[in-house]
């Protein structure tokens, strides 16, 4: 006699079926994406990112917190940078040679960003090195600049996808450090220096923001790096590759490349990638722009110009960008002078169906560095609070996490210091800012 099958089971073996399918390669990798994306929309429909405030204080720490060794709270002598700045150091010339009414740059191997995740910086400066001779591609650039939580049940999908954003001097030190070619960034970017720098064949890559509509149907403002090869002065129109919706070889009218929400957020920055023996040519190219403090000098009169020209969204981004310029000067006070008076024009935006630029400080970190060099750690901290638990759906950003370490350390958290580095060390593998900060405080990375 046949045993009848138990219609009991019917249940658990599907299910257990379902798991199965679900995390076959080819299925978790279609699903994975749009199970994260419901995860965002839930916490930011509970949680609207774009509500999220930070108020400066303005104070200095002068307590503890609890439990916890004193520490001093005098302001540490600042240093430029985590990363030595390598680059041109010649005497910058200015050239009166007549520019071409337009440059195409020929022999551009585009890359696109698809099928990625936060994807933009590798995919342009694989394409900026291609371009001087290089043979990789995106994924290489990214292994080593967007390395991510090493997870090799995901790393089949793409490794590195819980790092949010890839920084320019991030960039600039991949070049130098593991190619056989050049790179340099500078702020206070124009047209003008763009069209010298096309006709002498430097593109570059450029920092930018622009407007997309979310799921809410709202506009946003994201961070996003494109590679400028060519220009058309009759037209008005720099001629970029855009690695997400736009394209190869789109155009964008100078005035719209130069708006405050797009270049300026940004404090106007590029980056050139160039060969080591066409550095001098370079030079030339850039004019004054060769000289970083001229540059950042520059950078700040611009800001200055469009906060007397501007109201609104239009204000905060030029505020924003003059305390970038002060940072980038070493003039800390000043920068959190003008960071502070972002965020109080930012707090007072209305809701509008253009949201507030809630993710500004996933790709710049100047008012960490302008409060901390200020002796303001308290304002450091909740400033991270804000970004890693408000304006983004997992806290995964490790610059955010990196500043609010130092700052609780000088306020005499070690403990909590300690804590952080290990997570933005966890979050980025082998990150030189993290793995220093451990080191310095006597502990094993």
């Amino acid at each position: 006699m046949k045993k009848r099958f138990n219609r009991k089971w019917l249940i658990p073996l599907a299910l257990a079926l379902g798991v199965v399918f679900l995390f076959l390669p080819p299925v978790y990798s279609r699903v994975l994406p749009r199970l994260e994306a419901l995860q965002s929309d839930l916490k930011y429909w509970i949680n609207p990112p774009e509500e999220a405030v930070f108020q400066p204080s303005g104070q200095a720490a002068t307590e503890t917190t609890s439990g916890t060794t004193p520490t001093q709270t005098s302001a540490p002598t600042p240093t430029k940078t985590p990363h030595p700045t390598t680059g041109p150091t010649l005497t910058p010339t200015i050239t009166s040679t007549p520019l071409p009414a337009s440059v195409i740059l020929k022999g551009i191997r585009y890359e696109d960003q698809k099928n990625r995740w936060n994807y933009c910086g590798p995919a342009n400066l694989s394409m900026a090195l291609n371009y001087v001779g290089w043979k990789g591609n995106r994924d290489v650039v990214a292994k080593a600049i967007k390395p991510g939580v090493q997870d090799p049940k995901l790393d089949f999908i793409q490794q590195g996808r819980s790092d949010v954003n890839v920084m320019p001097y991030e960039m600039v030190d991949f070049v130098n450090d593991e190619t056989d070619y050049r790179a340099l960034s500078r702020l206070g970017g124009d047209i003008e220096l763009a069209k010298r720098l096309l006709a002498a064949n430097f593109p570059f890559i450029a920092e930018k923001g622009y407007y997309e509509k979310d799921y809410t149907g709202k506009v946003a403002w994201l961070g996003h790096y494109q590679f400028v090869t060519g220009y058309d002065d009759a037209r008005g129109e720099l001629i970029v590759q855009d690695t997400w919706n736009d394209g190869p070889n789109f155009r964008i009218k100078y005035e719209d490349f130069m708006a405050e929400e797009a270049w300026l957020s940004f404090d106007n920055l590029f980056i050139v990638v160039y060969k080591p023996e066409r550095e001098a040519e370079l030079i030339e190219a850039l004019g004054p722009h060769a000289d970083p403090q001229w540059a950042a000098r520059y950078a700040l009169d611009m800001a200055e110009e469009k906060i007397r020209t501007t109201t609104g969204m239009a204000q905060f981004f030029a505020w924003y960008a003059k305390g970038t310029s002060h940072v980038e000067l070493w003039e800390y006070v000043d920068a959190a002078a003008a960071f502070d008076q972002a965020f109080t024009i930012y707090n007072a935006l209305g809701k509008e169906d253009v949201q507030r630029p809630y993710r500004m400080m996933w790709y710049q970190t100047g008012p960490y560095k302008a409060y901390f060099y200020s002796g303001r750690y308290l304002d450091v901290i909740n400033l991270a609070d804000v970004t890693l638990t408000e304006t983004i759906a997992k806290p995964t950003i490790e610059e955010s996490i990196y500043w609010r370490g130092r700052a609780r350390y000088m306020i005499g958290d070690t403990s909590g210091a300690i804590a952080d580095f290990r997570e933005a060390l966890r979050l980025h593998p082998n990150w030189g800012p993290a793995v220093q900060a451990l080191q310095d405080l006597g502990v094993q990375p």
